[in-house]
């Protein structure tokens, strides 16, 4: 249901049905249906049991549940979903809010994006667009989408980054790390975890 306090409106709210709807992914959360009346705006998706992967990665006893083979397939699922909306599926989607709370795990762990609202559609032959609007999450975007307002397959691939040192280390790299580059990123984690 999206809170009356959300900061996503109608426009993310039929973004994320239009997106959504015609893909179909073992690694894609799948909307089953929506519902808009009145003021209310509710998105029903497919039941997932085990939540999303911040509440494993971050929570000191879920944590011990993600053994090392469990966290690689978790990654790889993550891959295979984002190189279906990069590349296989009808339509090129980019993510452009890719993070742990948008991960969410179904049964035997295995990934599914999650929240399209701010996703962005690429016609055939597009390799970035131009945003009007920053929309996404401190720590995870990358420095051209930021800096430039330029979106594109490599800004979803930053923030994988982000997600699989934070899937490694155990720690929010995204919610405090506030460099410029992708090399910063990196040469803060060396020094910090």
């Amino acid at each position: 249901m999206l809170s009356k306090s959300s900061k996503q409106g109608d426009r993310e709210f039929k973004n994320e049905v239009r997106l959504l709807a015609p893909l179909q992914h073992r690694n894609l959360v799948k909307l089953v249906g929506f519902c808009i009346k009145g003021g209310e705006r509710l998105l029903i998706y497919e039941y997932v049991p085990n939540t999303s992967l911040n509440h494993y990665i971050f929570d000191h006893i879920n944590h011990e549940h993600l053994d090392w083979e469990t966290r690689y397939n978790i990654i790889g699922g993550i891959v295979r979903g984002l190189l279906y909306l990069h590349e296989d599926s009808r339509i090129r989607v980019i993510h452009c809010d890719l993070k742990l709370s948008n991960i969410l795990l179904g049964e035997d762990m295995n990934p599914k994006i999650a929240d399209f609202g701010t996703a962005r559609l690429f016609v055939k032959g597009q390799t970035q667009g131009d945003a009007k609007t920053i929309v996404g999450t401190d720590g995870y975007m990358a420095s051209e989408y930021v800096n430039q307002s330029r979106f594109s397959v490599k800004s979803d691939v930053f923030s994988f980054g982000v997600i699989v040192l934070e899937i490694v280390s155990g720690q929010k790299i995204g919610s405090f790390w506030n460099g410029d580059n992708a090399e910063d990123l990196l040469s803060y984690v060396s020094k910090n975890i």
